[in-house]
């Protein structure tokens, strides 16, 4: 479960590390007490290389459009190929309990893969579709928590440790199950009202059922909030998660352990009374020793350690009751952990338990008849310990016994009692821990995973720990005090909630172990504190009504009168980085009201959930858009100590125009499936047949003066008379073989002598190997002649030589099909500004 961190590299390939650890193979076969023939399938199944696997992302009408292309275009060929020795080569194959096999496995090793023009021609789609997000590479066995969450639209949903953010697009996606198809209902009442043209009804919108999430005239009302600790990994997160262009969405970064709580407009005629976010739905996915991973993280069979997971046992527990904490009653935590290990999995389910008051306010599950077709194993009822040592316990008592006898050798280190099953005739002796889910790589080709489904029945009161539930023992017999953690009684209360206790200290954590990663590529990296998921920020930040702690003197006491420290520049976090403010833009603002006019927009798009990110509040480069429940948090929350990395979706982009009749604003790629069922038919181009598609995807920058536009077919005549700037391209299906197969909206530019479809250059690619199976190499012949201007007029410049000539810049541009960067800022790809595809290279 490595997330972003430095490769970790072995002198030794894959193949040439012994995959025998001792100590690890005596407490598993202890522990799971398998059949010999069993053992041994378990065993082996965990020295083979884990399957490539991946899912099918983003909206479920477009994810199995995608999905039907591997069936229908790729699997016909890839099934007939064979060996030499006439065996068939095993092609990928559906996952049997993901729905709608929209999450695919294949075992094929790469020479194979190389080696046939069927698998060759298979990855190239799959390396494309990856890199624009419609397809997820992602481990098979990290799909399953998001599954059993039940999450359904207008859910608050919080993935407390989310970085990369493969189980976060899940969840993002079913928080907006059945949006496109729910607005363009709505708007289809209102259709011939607001002039607006939406073409034949869909499927989808026919089946959608119009009450679920109704409340914002069909558009989600749903909240995701994906944390991580890491800043860094936050950033990987954003990355990852703004495929979805999801308004919907918060990154925040915080320490998991002691998540602050997250605050709401107080209620009309009541505002002395705060209110406060209670979730929907909580995935803990916490950091663990991952040796469920053991078969992509080839060295953990040389460093795996029992310390490991001893030492990430506390934080585990403090992850898990904070997210019961903040459920409200009636809702689900998700806990899960790429390790095998007891302590790290049912020791922490029934700890957690305990301390929120036991299975009269939460209880276990159970997810047996969830997801047919997964094959797993119950939840272990018993279990014992395995110290830093290799020495195994079976009970606390046992380990109190060793230590009054006043044995000095094998110490059994830090061990605590939440660590060991729960005693006979204590509340949790009961539990029923085998409705946990225990996945072995041997019962279905995967790796090793944990998961438990935890329902919360009313509110909850912490219990504090007590000091005898831990028991530490020194060299010398003496015992230290609990190293369990104390969270506040009262920790249901908000603004104590917020100040829950640090996580544990790096001498109780396990320094050094190896990390892991769970997303499926592989890596491995050096093991921070915290474990193998993630590491504990550096400090957690102060909130404003914490005291700053007093300076130390070099020998460890606290100056009575320190001098003024410098403060760190206002915007900036705890590790250094600035982050500009969530300011929102009154619908009143003369370039909000600019936009509607030019756009025409409807005024059934709200137009108060506008914003931009910089301190005057200004709208000087972008404008991004947020749904409302998103607004409120940012705005309610600004300055109270909750750290936002990310929030809203990049709608608009500055750029020069030329003319004061275009509007200096355009529609920006990640923002138009959510705007452009609003724009008005003025600013609309439509598109039927496809080849039209294929030469605006293949050339950037076709010309369209002096009658170019004919060659563009069906839409020529449109885009010759339509005003400049920013327009909505829709492709529509009209059910003919030149047609397309799904409905999709693109921004197109018109400038004074061109036209460019604003895609980026891997999505132009991606579109076109999709759409047409096609691999053109994409041709941008305004930069072609912008640079070849460039060469002819330095040729003569130095052809006028010491006359001081200068080429005229009118020669360039007439002598180069009459356009130039200073005419059309959009044949310039390297400005910032500029209507250009976002992040296109110059060839």
């Amino acid at each position: 479960m490595g997330r972003g961190r430095k490769r970790h590299f072995s002198w030794k390939s894959h193949a040439e590390i012994e995959k025998v650890h001792e100590k690890l193979q005596k407490y598993y076969d202890n522990l799971l007490q398998l059949p010999d023939e069993e053992k041994a399938q378990f065993w082996d199944a965990l020295r083979r290389e884990l399957p490539n696997s991946f899912r099918f992302a983003g909206s479920k009408s477009h994810a199995i459009a995608v999905r039907n292309l591997l069936k229908e275009r790729y699997m016909p060929e890839i099934v007939k190929i064979e060996h030499a020795d006439g065996r068939k080569v095993e092609p990928p194959q559906p996952v049997p309990w993901y729905p709608n096999d929209l999450a695919w496995d294949m075992t094929t090793p790469k020479n194979v893969v190389r080696k046939f023009a069927p698998f060759a021609a298979f990855q190239k789609f799959l390396v494309s579709e990856t890199s624009i997000g419609n397809i997820s590479r992602q481990e098979v066995v990290s799909m399953i928590p998001p599954l059993v969450m039940d999450v359904r639209p207008g859910m608050t949903v919080l993935d407390m440790c989310a970085s990369p953010g493969s189980k976060a697009t899940q969840l993002l996606e079913m928080i907006h199950q059945g949006e496109e198809a729910r607005i363009r209902k709505f708007l289809r009442a209102f259709a011939k009202e607001d002039g607006l043209d939406l073409g034949v009804q869909t499927e989808e919108e026919l089946e959608i059922d119009e009450d679920v999430d109704s409340a914002d005239d069909g558009r989600a009302t749903g909240l995701l909030i994906a944390n991580d600790a890491d800043y860094k990994r936050c950033h990987m997160l954003v990355h990852q998660l703004k495929r979805l262009s999801s308004p919907n969405m918060i990154v925040t970064n915080h320490d998991a352990t002691m998540y602050p709580s997250i605050r709401l407009p107080s209620e009309p005629g009541k505002p002395d009374r705060p209110r406060y976010i209670k979730f929907d739905r909580i995935l803990a996915d916490v950091p663990c020793s991952g040796d469920g991973t053991l078969r992509k993280n080839i060295n953990l069979w040389n460093d795996w350690n029992p310390n490991s997971a001893l030492g990430l046992h506390t934080t585990q527990i403090r992850i898990l009751v904070r997210a019961l904490s903040m459920l409200k009653p009636g809702g689900r935590v998700v806990y899960s952990t790429c390790s095998m290990n007891p302590v790290e999995n049912e020791a922490i389910v029934a700890a957690a338990i305990a301390k929120c008051g036991g299975p009269e306010k939460v209880e276990i599950v159970d997810c047996s008849n969830e997801l047919p077709g997964l094959k797993r194993r119950p939840g272990l009822k018993s279990w014992n310990v395995m110290d830093r040592s290799s020495r195994i316990w079976n009970s606390m008592q046992e380990v109190n016994e060793f230590l009054q006898s006043g044995e000095r050798t094998n110490m059994p280190g830090k061990l605590l009692e939440t660590m060991f099953p729960p005693p006979e005739g204590s509340a949790g002796a009961d539990l029923p821990l085998e409705r946990c889910m225990r996945v072995y790589a041997h019962l279905q080709n995967t790796g090793g995973f944990f998961i438990t489904v935890l329902h919360k029945k009313e509110e909850v009161k912490i219990r504090p720990d007590e000091p005898k539930s831990a028991s530490t023992a020194q060299p010398d017999g003496s015992r230290d005090s609990p190293a369990t953690d104390k969270p506040s009684d009262v920790a249901e209360t908000p603004d104590t909630a917020a100040q829950a206790p640090a996580a544990a200290s790096e001498s109780e954590t396990g320094a050094g172990e190896p990390r892991v990663d769970e997303n499926g590529d592989g890596e491995q990296e050096p093991t921070p504190p915290h474990g193998s998921k993630r590491p504990r920020s550096e400090e957690p930040a102060q909130l404003e009504s914490q005291e700053p702690k007093k300076p130390r003197l070099e020998n460890g006491s606290e100056q009575s009168e320190a001098k003024p420290q410098p403060q760190a520049r206002p915007g900036r976090n705890q590790h250094g980085q600035f982050e500009e403010p969530f300011k929102y833009l009154s619908p009143d603002h003369e370039v909000l009201q600019n936009i509607k006019s030019f756009y025409s927009l409807s005024a059934r798009f709200p137009q108060d959930r506008f914003m931009v990110r910089n301190a005057a509040g200004d709208p000087t480069k972008a404008i991004y858009y947020t749904s409302q429940l998103v607004k409120d948090v940012l705005v309610e929350n600004e300055g109270r100590g909750v750290k936002v990395v990310h929030g809203g979706v990049k709608m608009f982009m500055k750029q020069d125009a030329p003319s004061a009749d275009v509007c200096r604003w355009r529609i920006q790629s990640e923002g138009m499936p959510i705007i452009e069922g609003y724009v008005g038919e003025n600013r609309v181009v439509r598109l039927r047949k496809r080849e039209t598609l294929r030469k605006l995807l293949i050339e950037m920058f076709p010309k369209i003066a002096d009658g170019a536009w004919e060659q563009l077919g069906e839409i020529g005549e449109r885009v010759r008379d339509i005003g400049m700037g920013c327009l909505v391209l829709r492709l529509e299906p009209d059910g003919t073989e030149e047609s397309f197969m799904e409905r999709m909206a693109l921004p197109l530019w018109k400038s004074v002598h061109s036209l460019n479809l604003m895609l980026p250059k891997e999505e132009r690619a991606a579109m076109l190997l999709r759409i047409f199976n096609d691999t053109t190499p994409l041709i941008n012949r305004a930069l072609q002649k912008e640079k070849q201007a460039k060469i002819d007029q330095h040729e003569k410049e130095r052809r006028a030589g010491e006359n001081g000539e200068k080429a005229a810049s009118n020669d360039a541009q007439q002598e180069n099909g009459g356009t130039t960067a200073a005419e059309d800022p959009a044949m310039l790809d390297d400005v910032e500004d500029a209507p250009t595809p976002e992040g296109m290279v110059s060839d």
